[in-house]
């Protein structure tokens, strides 16, 4: 793991955007894995900004997102599909077309997780994966106890998942319960992940990843396996 420590967010943002910027520029038709959530909106203004202010072009460009609420609607403003749209899609030039969010409102989740497998494999994986960290150790949807070896699947959301999901709906009880994710098995076969972490709340998940076991009770541990790992981490999510 190459591990490049930063001041804050703000520097974490800037960072992470540079190094996606970077590997766009000199790969212009690559399949990029996108999270969502609070971590990696500073990255995505600053992508923004850059296409905005440099021109740096998103057309050839695929995209697959780790994950989106059974039930949800793309249109749905607390969905994936919606917040991939708002923050980032819309403001620079990317075929919409290209970019693939698993859906949430599908009536057979199952073989929508099965196609969404297939569709990865089908433009040959992701070359790079954006990965946040969940305090207790998931990435994408998958919490404690997952597979190492498991594909695209539902999942069900553990409560401190949702409680910390909760501030983007207007109580608790609205978060859906069950999400679609790409696996553990899935995310590993990126060829390279940049992972990012920031904020005093993820110091434990920080140093867990950093000089615990690996083991499926934290599923974020499996990449110290994975060859090709950058973490951007804060200060405070380090410690010091």
């Amino acid at each position: 793991m190459n591990i490049i420590k930063v001041n804050d967010y703000q520097e974490m943002s800037e960072k992470a955007s540079q190094y996606i910027i970077d590997k766009v520029k000199a790969n212009p038709k690559m399949v990029l894995g996108l999270a969502t959530g609070g971590t990696p909106e500073g990255t995505y203004k600053r992508l923004i900004e850059d296409h905005n202010q440099n021109g740096t072009s998103y057309d050839g460009i695929e995209t697959f997102n780790l994950d989106e609420y059974v039930g949800l609607s793309g249109d749905h403003p607390q969905s994936y599909r919606h917040y991939m749209n708002e923050r980032f899609f819309n403001h620079i030039d990317i075929n919409k077309e290209n970019t693939y969010v698993p859906r949430g409102n599908t009536v057979d989740a199952e073989a929508e997780c099965e196609a969404y497998e297939a569709l990865m494999a089908s433009v040959g994986g992701i070359d790079l994966q954006i990965l946040g960290i969940g305090g207790n150790g998931h990435i994408g949807f998958n919490e404690p106890g997952t597979s190492f070896q498991s594909p695209t699947h539902i999942v069900d959301l553990a409560q401190s998942t949702k409680e910390a999901n909760a501030r983007y709906f207007a109580n608790i009880d609205e978060v859906p319960n069950q999400a679609i994710t790409m696996g553990i098995a899935s995310i590993m076969k990126s060829r390279e992940i940049l992972l990012l972490i920031s904020g005093e709340s993820k110091h434990e998940a920080y140093k867990q990843l950093i000089e615990g076991e690996i083991k499926e009770n934290f599923p974020a541990s499996i990449l110290r396996n994975h060859p090709y790992v950058t973490i951007i981490a804060d200060k405070a999510a380090i410690g010091e």
